[in-house]
């Protein structure tokens, strides 16, 4: 196995727009993926998404730079990159989302890349690649449902 790349396909019975909403806004965001998430969705926006830890009181909070915000086809950010730097193709990883219109929903393709640019050993890129692929398995479908509700109440 390489360990550079995580991919997932799915699709979502909402239009583009809304699907678009719940993965690139904060509120929504965090009903699906970290417990919390602040920034602003604009290119080059800075901020932070946190989730909870085995032991109580355990937070782990990540930088998230925002490559990509282009409604409603296009979402990319840079994450786990080291504290108090500025995120990059050689300290990071770029996750995806690129959104298609498919019938009346949307076809979702999330790529997660960088694993083996960060000049860690092998057995933290295994370690990272690892923990992130059962970390997508464990959110990525809780993201119709967070779509679903969203749209009955708009």
């Amino acid at each position: 196995m390489s360990y550079e790349r995580i991919e997932r396909e799915l699709y979502i019975d909402a239009p583009p727009e809304v699907v678009f909403s719940v993965i690139s806004r904060p509120e929504h965001m965090k009903q699906w993926w970290p417990d919390d998430a602040e920034f602003a969705p604009a290119p080059g926006a800075r901020g932070q998404i946190s989730f909870h830890g085995e032991e109580a009181g355990e937070v782990h909070v990540y930088g998230l730079t925002l490559v990509d915000v282009e409604p409603p086809r296009l979402f990319s950010f840079r994450w786990c990159y080291p504290e108090g730097h500025v995120a990059n193709d050689g300290n990071s990883l770029l996750v995806t989302f690129e959104l298609t219109p498919s019938g009346a929903g949307t076809r979702v393709r999330m790529t997660e890349v960088g694993f083996r640019d960060q000049g860690r050993s092998e057995a933290e890129v295994v370690e990272q690649y690892e923990s992130h692929e059962e970390g997508w398995a464990q959110h990525l479908p809780r993201l119709a449902p967070c779509v679903g509700e969203l749209a009955r109440r708009s």
